[in-house]
């Protein structure tokens, strides 16, 4: 490919995604916000295959690794047990409290020290919440 090619290409590129939220140079909250808002768009259209999907995603992802509003959230999701991560994303999805998991992880307190990372996860409780969410016991492990 010659040179004057290679370049029509980039610029062409470049000019394409300069409206596309965080594509663009800029990372501030309202262009993370138009980021979310156009993946939305594109789940809702079942266009997960559209390649804008993955490069915003990736955007999307990147943005909430570094941005300061996201460092203390950052830092309690790695201090987070993956089991107590994958089982508070669940309750949040089904809508559960603590006390509607009393039959996979016993009493209120025991629940409560699970959430709060003061106790572990059994192979018990790890077989019982496999078995409630249709889930491998390995999404729990980690």
């Amino acid at each position: 490919m010659d040179t004057a090619s290679a370049e029509k290409m980039v610029n062409a590129f470049s000019k394409a995604v300069k409206p596309i939220p965080l594509m663009n140079g800029e990372r501030n909250g309202t262009e993370y916000r138009r980021a979310l808002a156009l993946i939305e768009f594109l789940i809702d259209r079942d266009d997960l295959d559209n390649p804008l999907f993955e490069l915003l995603a990736r955007k999307i992802n990147d943005y909430e690794n570094h941005a300061p509003e996201f460092a203390e959230f950052n830092r309690r999701l790695e201090s987070t047990p993956p089991g107590v991560a994958m089982l508070r994303t669940l309750m949040d999805q089904y809508g559960l409290k603590a006390a509607d998991l009393a039959n996979e992880l016993g009493s209120k307190s025991n629940i409560s020290n699970i959430l709060n990372g003061r106790r572990a996860l059994t192979v018990k409780h790890i077989k019982a919440l496999s078995e409630r969410f249709n889930l491998p016991p390995e999404a729990f492990i980690g």
